[in-house]
């Protein structure tokens, strides 16, 4: 793995190949995309929804399940000026009220919607103390469930077990950015700056006859992943390249048969502007990465707001 000059190098060279470099990525998402791949179809009544950046709605039987969801994506000038962002309850609107909300940690990109969505919906949210403290800022702290490891949470005709896992060490390998405990004091002090990370969760998910594993930050604890041979993972690809063998790391210990890409999207721009890739993401390369693992992990995308179902 490369040290913090060597991530600088490869920053400065993805500047210059920038433009060559998301016309790739933007072919492997076409090539790629579920709904034209005819296989791997989820069982009668299933439906999967990629919300942009980490974020999933899950349904079943008219249940629906809400992971990390962030459709306000407030603009980078508001994260550069620490601006205060409130969410976009217009944006909200276009999701059905779910029967809980799961965060798999606190940045803004995953936890900024949450209170706002919890208090339309009045439905409970599960996750960290950072969550409940986040909560408890907006005055929902009743809505906040602090989640036990390895524990199933039974959730309408869902089973969710929370997984402890990291985060990936973005700033060149070294830190977390934003890292710690959330701990701001008033909703009027929440910049993006303020959603700090807090303890970080992978969450397996059991519906319907099959289990979903979502893996919402680069990098996992080996040891607490127990669940193998899942039917579909929901795997985050942004800043692996922070993770020593991330790819090869999460692929071996859970043996999917369907790999979905997330966080791989600009999250600062609107969703329903074209897509376009995070910094350096190298979503094409991602899937050669899988490969070399095994040719026998799929490998489907999904675009922004896009939903997949089994069998009417």
């Amino acid at each position: 793995m490369l040290g913090p000059i060597g991530h600088l190098a490869a920053l400065a060279a993805y500047g210059f190949r920038r433009g060559a470099q998301v016309r790739h990525d933007l072919d492997a998402h076409r090539e790629l995309a579920w709904a034209q791949a005819g296989v791997a179809e989820l069982p009668r009544g299933l439906e999967i929804q990629w919300l942009g950046t980490a974020g999933f709605r899950l349904s079943y039987q008219g249940q629906h399940l809400l992971i990390d969801p962030y459709l306000t994506r407030l603009p980078l000038g508001d994260l550069l000026r620490r601006r205060v962002v409130r969410a976009d309850a217009a944006r909200l609107a276009a999701l059905p009220d779910p029967i809980a909300i799961l965060v798999g940690h606190t940045h803004f990109d995953h936890a900024l919607d949450v209170p706002a969505l919890a208090a339309r919906a009045g439905c409970p949210v599960y996750g960290s103390r950072s969550l409940a403290h986040l909560m408890a800022l907006h005055d929902h702290a009743e809505r906040a469930v602090v989640v036990e490891p390895h524990h199933p949470y039974e959730l309408g005709p869902f089973t969710v077990t929370f997984i402890p896992s990291k985060h990936a060490k973005l700033a060149g390998g070294l830190w977390v950015p934003y890292g710690g405990e959330l701990t701001c004091e008033h909703v009027d002090a929440l910049t993006p700056q303020a959603y700090k990370c807090g303890q970080v969760w992978g969450l397996h998910i059991a519906v319907a006859g099959v289990t979903i594993y979502h893996q919402g930050s680069c990098d996992l604890i080996e040891d607490a992943l127990v669940h193998r041979g899942v039917d579909v993972l929901l795997c985050g690809i942004s800043g692996r390249r922070f993770t020593a063998r991330y790819v090869n790391r999460l692929l071996r210990a859970l043996a999917p048969k369907l790999v979905v890409p997330h966080h791989f999207d600009d999250f600062f721009r609107p969703l329903d502007a074209p897509l376009t890739m995070n910094l350096n993401v190298n979503l094409a390369g991602f899937v050669d990465e899988v490969g070399a693992v095994s040719r026998e992990f799929a490998v489907r995308t999904l675009g922004l707001g896009e939903a997949v179902g089994g069998p009417p």
